[in-house]
This record gives structure tokens, sequence and C-alpha cells, in this order.
């Protein structure tokens, strides 16, 4: 809004300005068209009281936080840009060092976000020569963020040695949560109840078959990562071993600009890849339902099981407890798994 008249004009400086710093204030006003662009030497200037009181208790949002020691663990975009916390991207600009899965797809990233930390290189091939040097940093005082390619670090990615290096060493390990490929794609699958992340199966079909007989029989969601270079033979081997109508999502792409969230059937899942050679490529989760219970994994063969575990091995209880009840002795096997596993988790101490 254009000051209309000079005298309305030192009256609003008279309203806005502190009656001891009016004397000392030039108060200009032109009516003669719009505002134009002044010089710095032109430009009303507020007494120094006026300028540190409007300045006080703003922040000065040039200089980063200072962060305490400690190795943050921080997940970054899965594919889009803009899916990164304002934490992430806080902490990622004020540690001394961002230990980095690629150090030149993490600076394309970092560098869409203004970000010029110093990258270190943290892969499989040298996982533990780098915690040796994030160790050394810590030591020194300084902060350490670690980041993957995609998504959350040390899950299915490199990291954890990483991590568990640091704990060792007595430092602290602090989580900047955010994307995650599994969790994004459990949350479109649509399925209810608990679920169980196995990340990537064996590459070669023989161990995959063998690993699919093992999570057959479980009653919880199973959440897997692929390549696209064996999505083809993991639908192979998915249909050789799973139930044909057991349902599963495929989700490609995730946040990508070729995104496909499909729901399928096992038996369905090998025509819907050939159909179309594009839904071959990507990075794959692949959500799957859990073994429906029927009348084979019952209270009763349960109760057989623990009974048998509690003397023999895993494979000759499973083989018993299918025997004696008429159960699917993979299923027996899964369970009997399961029961070693909580019994070994309960024999820890606390």
């Amino acid at each position: 809004m254009r000051v209309r008249s000079r005298r309305f004009a030192h009256a609003a400086c008279r309203i806005l300005l502190p009656r001891a710093q009016y004397g000392n204030a030039h108060c200009t006003a032109r009516n003669d068209g719009p505002r134009k662009r002044r010089s710095p030497q032109s430009q009303t200037q507020l007494p120094p009281m006026a300028n540190k009181a409007t300045h006080d208790h703003t922040p000065d949002s040039s200089a980063p936080p200072k962060l305490a020691v400690s190795l943050y663990v921080v997940a970054t975009p899965l594919g889009n840009l803009r899916d990164v916390t304002l934490r992430a991207l806080e902490v990622l600009a004020a540690v001394d060092m961002v230990a980095a899965e690629d150090t030149r797809t993490s600076a394309t990233f970092l560098g869409a976000h203004g970000i010029r930390t110093q990258l270190m290189a943290a892969h499989d091939h040298n996982e533990q020569a780098a915690a040796a040097r994030i160790v050394e940093l810590l030591a020194s005082g300084r902060s350490v963020a670690l980041i993957s390619d995609a998504g959350t670090p040390a899950v299915s990615d490199p990291g954890a040695r990483i991590v568990r290096a640091v704990h060792d060493a007595g430092f602290r390990v602090t989580p900047i949560p955010g994307p995650s490929a599994a969790i994004g794609a459990l949350s479109v699958a649509g399925f209810e109840g608990p679920f169980e992340f196995h990340g990537f199966l064996p590459p070669k079909s023989a161990a995959r078959r063998a690993r699919l007989r093992q999570l057959k029989a479980l009653p919880r969601t199973l959440v897997l990562y692929e390549a696209p270079h064996r999505i083809v033979e993991l639908a192979h081997d998915l249909a050789a071993e799973l139930e044909p109508a057991r349902r599963i999502v495929v989700a490609r792409e995730l946040t990508k600009r070729f995104e496909n969230v499909a729901p399928l059937t096992v038996a369905g899942l090998k025509d819907w890849l050939e159909h179309d050679p594009n839904r071959q490529r990507g990075e794959f989760v692949l959500v799957i339902e859990g073994a429906r219970p029927d009348a084979e994994d019952n209270a009763e063969a349960l109760r057989v099981l623990g009974l048998l575990l509690a003397e023999l091995p895993v494979n000759a209880a499973a083989r018993l407890a299918a025997a004696i009840t008429g159960a699917s002795k993979n299923a027996m096997y899964a369970h009997a798994l399961a029961q070693k596993a909580a019994s070994a988790d309960r024999a820890q101490p606390t």
C-alpha cells in the first residue's frame, strides 16, 4: 500500500517507533507513483536499539547446530529427493563427515540440497576399514553420518558392521528415521498382522527354494527384496513352492517415475512380469501373504511338537510330530525353528 501523505507517514512513524526513538528516525514518503528500489545509502535506517530489538530472537540459520558426538544413521530418499526429513538434512549439514555407500550418488543428493559436508566411502568391500576410521573420528570428538544409496542404512544395505563396531567402541549411535522400501511396500499391501522381513533370498535357485520351503508354513506376512535380473527366476521358485492362490503384492520402483504397486497371486506373478518386459526393470519389494491356518496347524500338533523338541533335535521332532498328528512336515519344521529361536531368546540374560 502506498503512503498517501507526508502527514500520515509521520503519524505512522510516531505510532510504530517508541517515543525516545522517534526524534532520531528519519521518515520519508512519496506520493508520486509506485515505489522504486532505492540504493542502500538512501534507505531509511532504524536506530541501533530498534535493530537489536527486532533481531534478538531470530536464530542464525546460516550456521548448523552443533551436534553431539555420535554415529548418525540417516535414512535418505528411495528415489524422490523430496522424501527426506528436515531433521535428516539438518544432521547431514552439521556432521563432520558423511560415510556413504556410493560417494558419487550421495554427492548428487547432498548437492541438490546445498550440503557440502565431506564424504568418505563405506560399502560392502571396505566396511571393516571404514568402521575403524569412523571410530577414530568419533574418538577425536567428531560426528559422522552413515547413509546408503537409498532408504535406511544397515537394512539389506552396508552399515550393520559399522554400527556394531561403534557400539563395541562405546560410542553413541543415533537413528534418524525416514524412507524404507520394506515399510513403504508393506503399507500399501493391505495385509494385516505381524510380518517378517527377509531381504534378499539366496541368489541360487536350489538354495532359494530350500529357504522358501522353510518359510512356507509361517502365518506371518513375508517381505522380500529382489534385483531385476533375478525377479523372473524368483517368480518361478515362488510358483514351485507356494500355493498358487496365495496373495502377493509387487512394489516396483517405489517413489520413482515408473512406480508400480500390483496386487497379484503367486500363480499370476510370472505372467504379469512377462506381459511387459518393462515390468522386469527396477528394484522390487515383494509382500507375500502368510500361510492361512488350516486343520493341520492345530493346537494338538503344536503341543506334540513342543514335547518332542524338549528331547530331540529339530529335524527329528518335526518328522515325528508330523507322523503322529498328520500335520505337514514342512509346517512342523517351520514351527520347530520358531520355537527353538524363542527358547534361545528367553535363555539369554537380560
